[in-house]
């Protein structure tokens, strides 16, 4: 007969499966930066271009970081770009939008990826994970930041 989990190793498992959430939105959520720096036009262009790049090399160095914190907790991070698009379920966007339109679809995004972090935030907190929840608030702390710059883009 199989022995049932422990209340504390379920919760383990939600943490881990919860990084993974966040390392699969981070993933998609630097595609679609990625392809916004690619293809934004207009009178913002260079700042946003410049925005964008800075954006998508930070998202790069997290994901790396989210995928070692999943390792040292004796699991596995998930990858491929399938899996990645299937776990983030990040609305995908095709070029060309309106520099308005990508910043749009970047806030979205972004908030999607806060709303993700904080459950794993959340959860690590419940564990006294200090690492995992010190993590989540870096990633938080970014997005945040992110999500005030992009918005204020759209202010008039």
């Amino acid at each position: 007969m199989k022995k049932p989990k422990s209340s504390s190793a379920t919760t383990a498992t939600e943490l881990t499966r919860s990084l993974n959430q966040v390392l699969a939105d981070s993933y998609a959520l630097m595609a679609l930066t990625h392809s916004a720096h690619w293809n934004v036009e207009g009178p913002g262009f260079f700042a946003l271009h410049t925005a964008f790049q800075t954006q998508y090399e930070e998202l790069f160095t997290a994901i790396d970081e989210l995928a070692e914190r999943i390792r040292a907790l004796g699991a596995y991070a998930i990858g491929g770009l399938a899996t990645f698009a299937r776990e983030a379920q990040m609305e995908e966007f095709a070029a060309p939008l309106s520099q308005e339109g990508y910043v749009t679809a970047l806030i979205a995004a972004n908030e999607k990826l806060l709303a993700d972090a904080a459950r794993a935030r959340d959860l690590a907190g419940e564990l006294n994970d200090a690492e995992s929840q010190d993590l989540m608030i870096a990633r938080i702390t970014i997005h945040q930041k992110t999500l005030w710059m992009l918005k204020s883009f759209l202010r008039s």
